[in-house]
């Protein structure tokens, strides 16, 4: 069947593969110079930054995809643990670096909360425990039709902790601030405040603490380029520099794209790698799209954004490992600022990825390359970009300086920032979001923009704002979905 796949990003060129490898006609349309989406990559001066995810969880599902295409993942890539996974560092001196090993945290804890250990063991088996009850239910199945629904183990499902809110569940369960705000910010993986989204979220620490966590050698993007060999290997054509301005139907049918250049690309399925909300409103005739359809995708939240600063320093710092954070003094007033006033916090937790720490031909001899992220509030009139940018790139310089990075702003030598203006005139993500749909409410998390449409023939959906949802592991899932269901309703109509 002919495919076109609007987007060159992880899950267009995931279900780009695995459509090919069971004979399918593909063409990916990119309207960018270079494919990958959020997955990009930066060289200037000797330095080289990855510009989207810097860590890497659930290889495995990697591994499939490379194995359903009749290839291994080794063959295409070099994938190690980090160790530590990241390095968290306090206002109140305390460091804390996280290890896969719990030994080695349970050591650590006990001497900066060793009233606390018991509990740091119940709670890794606590989201351990929410992790085997939402994996099948919800990770690794579609959640499409009645035969997905009648798949699930209702009684695990009714104990995923959906009633109350990931800090809730922490602060019932810990004393001490430090395990308090190191649990909490796992919720930013998918841009939500942990003081909203609902407890279930606390399963991702489980994914990163206990399944570990990874760094593909050379850079993230490393990942983009094995994706898009793989894919021209299964006779894929990639065409950049190619905006898809609509999805034209038939009958409630597809029947093609047609580009910003007035080029018809002809299909039998499309597959939208673009934000769902930028899809339903922007790329489908407006007939085409229920008013129920049209209301639900409005009233969804996008998730958060971020501000990245990128730079290239002539001087590396023993305090930093590849993974490092920097924890703010009030973390709920931080989340407070940035989902319900909508502004820059005042006092950010700032993360900071140093890939040089452990590729060091990322930076010149002696140098640095810093990956430095301050999560952000979607597009909205209460912060002006083009006016606080670049105040704000040198508060969090200031910032860092004053958490241990002495004379930063004297060693930069490259320097580039990232506001969610950037994001959203680059990918169109709704708002500037990074994660597509945040899961700030009890049930948000499950009720993403599903992998098919429901009411157009043909069109499917995937990527980070629909379901399963953002980040490496579940966009390619989200790619198994759209394939699994396109089977389902395509090939056996």
């Amino acid at each position: 069947m002919k495919t076109i796949i609007i987007g060159a990003g992880l899950g267009g060129l995931a279900t780009a593969c695995l459509l090919a490898s069971d004979g399918h006609d593909v063409t990916i349309l990119e309207k960018n110079e270079h494919p990958g989406g959020k997955i990009g990559e930066i060289k200037s001066n000797g330095f080289r930054f990855d510009t989207g995810p810097s860590l890497l969880t659930m290889p495995s599902i990697l591994e499939s995809l490379f194995k359903k295409c009749g290839v291994k993942l080794e063959d295409y890539l070099s994938i190690k643990a980090v160790d530590p996974i990241c390095s968290y560092f306090y206002p109140n001196n305390t460091q804390f670096d996280c290890h896969q090993n719990s030994c080695v945290n349970i050591a650590q804890i006990q001497q900066f909360a060793p009233a606390d250990v018991q509990a740091y063991k119940k709670f890794m088996a606590y989201s351990q425990k929410l992790y085997q009850r939402t994996k099948d239910a919800f990770l690794f199945n579609p959640l499409y039709g009645l035969s997905d629904l009648s798949s699930l183990s209702w009684s695990d499902f009714l104990k995923i902790d959906a009633f109350k809110s990931v800090a809730e569940r922490i602060d019932q369960k810990f004393k001490s601030p430090e395990l308090r705000k190191f649990f909490k910010r796992f919720t930013t993986y998918n841009g939500s405040s942990p003081y909203q989204a609902p407890a279930t979220m606390n399963v991702i620490p489980h994914v990163e603490l206990s399944l570990g966590g990874y760094y593909i050698n050379g850079g993230m993007y490393r990942l983009v380029e094995a994706m898009t060999e793989l894919a021209k290997s299964l006779n894929v054509s990639l065409v950049t520099d190619q905006k898809v301005q609509q999805i034209t139907t038939e009958k409630g049918t597809v029947c093609g794209v047609k580009t910003s250049g007035g080029q018809i690309f002809p299909a039998d399925i499309v597959v939208s790698n673009a934000d769902a909300y930028e899809t339903y409103r922007h790329m489908m005739d407006s007939s085409e799209v229920s008013w129920y359809k049209k209301r639900k995708i409005e009233e969804m939240e996008p998730s958060c954004s971020g501000f990245v600063l990128l730079l290239g320093l002539d001087k590396t710092y023993d305090l930093l490992s590849h993974h490092n954070i920097f924890f703010s003094e009030d973390y709920e007033r931080e989340f407070n600022q940035i989902f319900n006033q909508k502004v820059m916090p005042d006092d950010p937790t700032i993360y900071v990825a140093n890939t040089s720490y452990s590729d060091p031909e990322h930076a010149p001899t002696d140098g640095s390359n810093l990956f430095v992220l301050v999560n952000a509030p979607y597009l909205n009139d209460n912060w002006n970009w083009a006016e606080q940018e670049s105040s704000y790139q040198e508060k969090i310089v200031r910032a860092l300086e004053q958490r241990g990075l002495s004379d930063l702003s004297s060693h930069i030598n490259f320097s580039q920032s990232i506001t969610p203006r950037d994001f959203h005139q680059k990918y169109r993500s709704n708002k500037g979001s990074i994660y597509g749909t945040s899961s700030n409410s009890m049930f948000s998390a499950f009720v993403r923009p599903r992998n098919k449409a429901r009411s157009i023939k043909g069109l499917y959906l995937v990527g980070g704002s629909t379901h399963p949802g953002g980040g490496i592991p579940l966009v390619t899932l989200s790619a198994f979905h759209a394939v699994n269901l396109i089977k389902r309703y395509e090939m056996d109509s």
